[in-house]
């Protein structure tokens, strides 16, 4: 009974003591999906959200953590409803890019998305092209000098479920994969998600400020 007990007790343990500094072990690794930043802009006709960060390709919930490609994923909203072939351009880090946005039914927006090289920050120009009319706009990052980081975020995450951890661990290897998204709502937040290799989530949702866990769903 002791034997076994001390068997079922490793794989905690050496999760342990890579929170203590006993042991590293690189969790950034797994990582299939980062949404690092927020920048958003509004008016009295649309509203616009550009967000970016990396994600794995393919991506499938699988719990294994592929390549990672950067990435820029651009919402409008129009407000008053009407439709056109909406275009969006963005001026970042003395470069411009953009093209055609697609109508998504579901979400009922406008949306474009790019492989990108370099993160912006703090704000970016946007110029939105409709039926021979531009807009321009400045767009501002949601984060604030108390924004913890996506990798805080996940070291928070790994502390706080260390026997989720433990038991995804084998061999010293962990055998699923994270997904980390920074979240606006009415404050920043961070949404954490551990997902083992049957598609299994554990969801968490945390303070982006202090990094305090606010909620907790599992999802088989």
């Amino acid at each position: 009974m002791r034997k076994a007990f001390f068997v079922l007790l490793l794989p905690l343990l050496a999760v342990l003591l890579a929170a203590c500094g006993g042991k590293s072990y690189d969790y950034t690794a797994h990582l299939s999906e980062i949404r690092s930043d927020i920048f958003r802009a509004e008016s009295e006709e649309f509203s616009l959200t550009l967000t970016v960060g990396a994600r794995e390709y393919p991506y499938a919930s699988d719990g294994v953590a592929c390549p990672l490609q950067n990435v820029a994923e651009i919402s409008l909203t129009a407000k008053n409803g009407v439709s056109y072939d909406y275009e969006i351009y963005v001026t970042a880090g003395g470069a411009e890019w953009g093209g055609e946005m697609s109508y998504r039914n579901v979400k009922g927006d406008y949306y474009y998305s790019r492989g990108i090289e370099v993160f912006p920050e703090g704000q970016v120009e946007m110029r939105v092209a409709f039926d021979g009319q531009t807009r321009e706009f400045v767009a501002t990052s949601v984060k604030t000098p108390s924004t913890i980081s996506p990798e805080r975020a996940l070291a928070v995450a790994v502390e706080h479920e260390k026997e989720t951890v433990a038991r995804l661990t084998q061999n010293g290897v962990f055998g699923g994969e994270f997904r980390v998204r920074l979240l606006r709502r009415d404050a920043n937040y961070y949404y954490v998600g551990i997902v083992d290799p049957s598609g299994g989530t554990l969801s968490l949702l945390l303070d982006a400020e202090t990094g305090e866990v606010l909620a907790r769903r599992e999802n088989p």
